[in-house]
């Protein structure tokens, strides 16, 4: 290679000897001469592939036109808004070009999650590269007017983000909010043996919660049936605006970290590619020899790599005589006013031709050959690779009839049954159905949540140590189980998206931790759906069980049911909200949500008894229909009603059952519909959700102009923010969770957030015209109740046996 003297920090020559100068002496034995790669055509292809990509990258944020600088640059060609990451691109790209030569080498499968933020510039770099961009947008060809396009789409309306998004092949992590890659590359991991995911994890993104727990994940994999995971710890020193902590530790504390953690990390630290080329190439000879150990029995610990490299790296050393190179000023865009200011005009184009693109591309703007040498062929390229389209690999479960678990119903409203308990006998007929594609995640909450049947057929995931005392562990477990929402959230995205199935249950109040992986979840399937290369995927299954209503007894950190106004805010074509009432119909709703595909499904199902109310046929067709008439509970067959008394949720339904009876007690004359919804998105209409119910139906059981009572599971706004269209909407009135709670019993839970069975009566009383007078006696006792049960549990801890025990009084 020719040296250009000028840019030698970029293109160093590649000959022998190295100067290892500057290679760890940590704890482990340095590499002798002998064994030292000697062959340097294909690390000299290694380097003008990484060249290449680097300058693909700086294209894709600055140039509008002339992408191969046929002319010398002009404000014309500029993007007018300059967008985008440099600082962590060139990084990504020296991996991402050593990860082609391994891969090539061995025929290893491997994908690639770039955790460094907006990385997206070097992803959608290699893709084109590797000709799977072509493959997959065909406008962009191969060429020059390909790389143009190519340019022009990215960060620019109309085109594709910034960031490794669902448009990038290859992908399925987007890196737009931190701390998730490695718990995505563990998921991806699970089940896929021969699978190697090779995770670049920013030193930013290592600063997060998430990622500081996701190191853990290593105790949850089993060598013999799971791939495997290369952790690559890039750090570059600065985030925004400021260092890094891992960056500025001692590095004998960053790796007696790291050795804790359970790892065996290897230094590449550098600035000079003649060293780092050659560094990292042998570095990862030794890591892949070793990921073959660990998965044979012969090691205990999966290697990693810490990658020591300037932000910014073969960028601008210096803008305006401030130091750019090596420091946070690289993290965005290094030149900013490049259409206005001339020398930073002038500077873009020195800097893209330190790459010398003529070398790299011929004159119709193909790549040459020789750095393509070292690219894998097929769906060996980590950006043509089926595990990050994983529907392409997607198996439907083989799923038991869930009719076979039903619970007899002989007289609805008069036994009870613990709905998860149920559910959880289908699940272990499921796992054992579908030994290496489904799995159970949840933060130590199975047994808590009554899912416990499981157990019969798998254990808990387990690769650390295990005590005699201990029970339910296993390295090949299915049910995996650590006490960190985020780990269970992102092992379960990269299962899915790599093309399996799988349920996260968790308490209700303690899914908001994950709230903002939903978000990010919700927002790529959205994305996935609109992209038709990508193939559907299994749905992300949410069971939350251990409610607000049934937290009486941990008080009022664990009562919030708030994550449903969190997920009815995204897409309707992605998400479904489902709170069935009784055991029947949760199995109903738990069967159709592992059938489907590419939506984030939410169940809402008590573990606690709550009372049978549907036959297994009439569960089906309850939860076909997503809401309709209970006419056991209800008297106004042939009439109008005059109140409807509506519910979503276990508890409320319970409360509004109670209070019907009641109504029909003392009241007999009055007509009351009992209406229960198992799918909340019915109550859109058909113009905001794909569930939504039409309004003259909707009309029909609700009834445009009489009284509505609705007792809900979640908050009262969200049934007002999803009825807000309707006709009858100034009609009704929603009871819901308030913000009352404490320690205290089931039923004064309840009467705190005013959902109770006495008060929902004296909201009827309030509502039909004509009653206020006519049942004020009626009203006066249901305050009265009120104050009794609440006295009954300030005297004897528990509710009074006629709440706790309430049955549907047939007999009446």
């Amino acid at each position: 290679m020719v040296v250009d003297q000028k840019h030698a920090n970029h293109d160093s020559e590649l000959k022998p000897p190295f100067d290892f100068v500057g290679r760890d002496k940590g704890p482990y034995p340095i590499i002798s001469a002998a064994e030292r790669l000697s062959d340097m055509d294909t690390l000299e292809r290694v380097h003008a592939y990484w060249r290449a990509a680097n300058y693909l990258a700086v294209g894709q944020i600055y140039l509008l036109d002339n992408p191969l600088l046929a002319e010398p640059l002009r404000p014309a060609h500029i993007k007018p808004r300059l967008l985008g990451h440099w600082g962590t691109t060139p990084g990504l790209n020296f991996c991402f070009a050593h990860l082609n030569r391994v891969i090539a080498e061995r025929g290893q499968d491997m994908i690639y999650i770039a955790g460094p933020g907006h990385g997206g510039p070097a992803a959608v770099a290699h893709s084109w590269l590797e000709g799977s961009y072509t493959e997959t947008y065909p406008a962009i060809t191969q060429d020059a007017e390909g790389m143009r396009k190519l340019f022009r789409q990215f960060s620019f309306p109309g085109g594709i983000p910034s960031h490794v998004a669902p448009e990038t092949p290859g992908s399925i992590h987007e890196g737009g909010e931190l701390g998730y890659s490695l718990a995505h590359a563990y998921g991806a991991a699970f089940d896929n043996p021969a699978l190697v995911v090779a995770c670049v994890i920013g030193d930013g993104e290592a600063e997060t919660g998430p990622l500081a727990a996701s190191w853990h994940s290593n105790k949850f994999l089993d060598p013999s049936r799971d791939g495997a995971v290369l952790p690559i710890l890039h750090l570059n020193g600065y985030k925004i605006a400021n260092p890094t902590i891992l960056s500025r530790i001692p590095e004998p504390d960053l790796l007696n970290l790291l050795e804790g953690y359970g790892y065996r990390p290897h230094i590449v630290a550098g600035h000079d590619p003649a060293v780092m080329h050659g560094l990292m190439a042998e570095t990862l000879d030794r890591v892949l020899d070793e990921i073959a150990d660990y998965q044979a029995g012969r090691a205990a610990r999966l290697p990693m790599i810490v990658l020591r490299t300037p932000k910014g790296w073969t960028g601008p050393r210096e803008v305006d005589g401030r130091p750019v190179e090596g420091t946070w000023r690289s993290h965005q865009v290094p030149l900013a006013a490049v259409r206005d200011n001339p020398a930073h005009l002038a500077l873009l184009e020195e800097w893209m031709r330190s790459y010398r693109p003529e070398e790299l591309f011929d004159a119709e703007g193909r790549p040459v050959a020789e750095i393509l040498q070292t690219v894998p062929e097929g769906p060996l390229r980590m950006s043509a690779s089926p595990h990050a389209n994983g529907g392409e690999l997607l198996r439907p479960l083989v799923l038991p009839d869930f009719r076979d678990y039903a619970v007899e119903v002989p007289e609805p409203g008069t036994a009870t049954t613990e709905p998860t308990r149920v559910l959880g006998r289908f699940l272990r007929d499921v796992i054992a159905a579908n030994p290496e594609t489904f799995r159970l995640m949840g933060p130590d909450e199975t047994d808590s949540n009554r899912l416990s049947a499981v157990f019969e057929v798998t254990s808990r995931a387990w690769n650390a140590e295990i005590l005699p005392v201990d029970e339910n562990l296993a390295a090949g477990g299915r049910v995996m189980e650590v006490l960190s929402e985020h780990l269970c959230q992102g092992w379960l995205e990269g299962y899915l998206l790599t093309g399996r199935h799988g349920l996260f249950n968790c308490y209700e109040a303690f899914i908001h931790i994950v709230d903002a992986m939903f978000n990010q979840h919700a927002k790529w399937l959205d994305a996935s759906r609109k992209i038709a290369w990508r193939r559907p995927v299994a749905s992300l299954n949410y069971l939350l069980s251990s409610h607000v209503w049934r937290q009486d007894h941990n008080g009022f950190s664990h009562q919030d049911p708030g994550f449903l106004d969190v997920v009815v805010n995204k897409k309707a074509s992605v998400v479904r909200v489902y709170l069935p009432p009784d055991a029947n119909t949760l199995l109903s709703v738990g069967d159709h949500c592992l059938r489907s595909r590419d939506y984030v499904n939410v169940i809402v199902a008590g573990k606690q008894p709550v009372l049978d109310l549907f036959t297994m046929e009439e569960a089906i067709a309850h939860c076909t229909r997503g809401l309709g008439i209970v006419e056991w509970a209800s008297n106004d067959a042939g009439a109008q009603p005059d109140v409807v008394l509506a519910c979503a949720g276990d508890v409320p339904t319970l409360e509004v059952l109670a209070a019907a009876a009641l109504l029909r007690e003392h009241l007999p004359e009055l007509k009351v519909r009992v209406v229960n919804v198992v799918d909340l998105m019915r109550l859109q209409p058909p113009s905001e959700h794909p569930h939504g119910m039409p309004d003259a139906e909707f009309d029909a059981i609700f009834t445009p102009g009489k009284p509505i009572v609705f007792n809900f599971h979640g908050y009262p706004s969200l049934i007002h923010g999803l009825t807000y269209r309707r006709t009858g909407h100034d009609n009704i009135h929603v009871r819901g969770y308030k913000e009352e709670g404490t320690t205290t019993t089931p039923f004064d839970m309840a009467m705190l957030n005013d959902i109770d069975r006495y008060h929902l009566v004296m909201d009827v009383i309030d509502r039909v015209p004509g009653l206020r007078v006519e049942a004020a006696h009626l009203r006066q006792r249901m305050s009265d109740a009120r104050l009794h049960a609440r006295a009954h549990t300030r005297t004897y801890g528990e509710d009074a046996p006629e709440i706790r025990d309430w049955t549907w009084p047939w007999d009446r």
